[in-house]
């Protein structure tokens, strides 16, 4: 059998970013997309009609002014949106603070759609036609890349406060997704000291097979995949915001070979941190 496809924003955007506003029957002639998991954020606001979801075998209604996202690693594949209307975010985890993307993972699979009020649902469609109309932008205008990474920020520190008020107590998770809630969040506090699996194991009391088995079961990932991801991002944000050089960002994330370091970034990021920081600040 066939392992579950994985949808990377890479291939789609050079930024880490996508928008669109779909209008209702807009897909209807498309052919569906089957089960799949992305490696990056999506979130969804309908603003008229209603769509439904499959996500991680839940099935998940959208009605009129309802906010949602699914994580990176979830499985979903669409069961019905003809006659929805609304927007479309896909956010490369780069560009999402860690504190964040905390509140996101803290509702970690048990997410429910959030109903807007009037307010609220004027400032995220405002905040969202402003950044269609930046994405659109040719992207060699001045300051184009900074402004833009603003306006992400500037959402998805909303979309954080939307969903900081919802609070999943992890008693009602399963043992399984327990520890996959609890492991992200040491991953959070430790990437930069601590790179091995067996010493997340240890933290939570749990053999390292049985994390990995865990986390594959949860998240479609193996321990060594989290760790090099989050790894990943902490080097893209250093790299994008600081003057550090390579060899000052290797040691700071717990590298004392910085040659590879490299080597392990470009791996990851199909991209060498040099180019990556050239592309970025052009």
């Amino acid at each position: 059998m066939k392992d579950i496809p994985v949808h990377q924003l890479h291939e789609r955007s050079n930024i880490g970013f996508e928008i669109r506003h779909f209008e209702s029957g807009e897909d209807s002639k498309k052919v569906p997309m089957g089960a799949h998991r992305d490696d990056h954020y999506l979130f969804f606001l309908i603003e008229n009609g209603s769509a439904s979801l499959m996500i991680d075998f839940n099935e998940v209604h959208f009605c009129e002014n309802t906010f949602y996202y699914i994580l990176p690693g979830q499985v979903h594949h669409r069961i019905n949106n003809a006659l929805a209307a609304g927007w479309y975010v896909a956010i490369d985890s780069q560009h999402i603070p860690a504190d964040f993307r905390n509140i996101f993972e803290n509702q970690l699979f048990l997410q429910q759609p959030y109903q807007l009020n009037d307010i609220e649902l004027k400032q995220y469609q405002q905040l969202l036609c402003l950044l269609r109309e930046k994405n659109s932008e040719d992207d060699n205008s001045a300051f184009f890349l900074p402004v833009l990474q603003s306006l992400i920020q500037s959402f998805t520190g909303m979309a954080a406060a939307t969903f900081s008020n919802v609070y999943t107590p992890e008693k009602q998770l399963s043992r399984p997704a327990q520890i996959s809630h609890q492991f992200k969040k040491l991953l959070l506090r430790h990437v930069r000291t601590i790179k091995g699996p067996s010493a997340y194991a240890g933290m939570l009391n749990v053999s390292e097979s049985y994390l990995n088995e865990v986390l594959k079961k949860t998240t479609g990932f193996p321990v060594s995949y989290w760790i090099t991801q989050e790894v990943m991002l902490e080097a893209k944000r250093l790299l994008y915001y600081s003057g550090l050089n390579v060899k000052e960002i290797a040691h700071a994330l717990g590298y004392d070979d910085h040659t590879y370091f490299s080597r392990l970034f470009k791996k990851a990021a199909c991209i060498t941190p040099l180019e990556f920081r050239d592309k970025h600040h052009k």
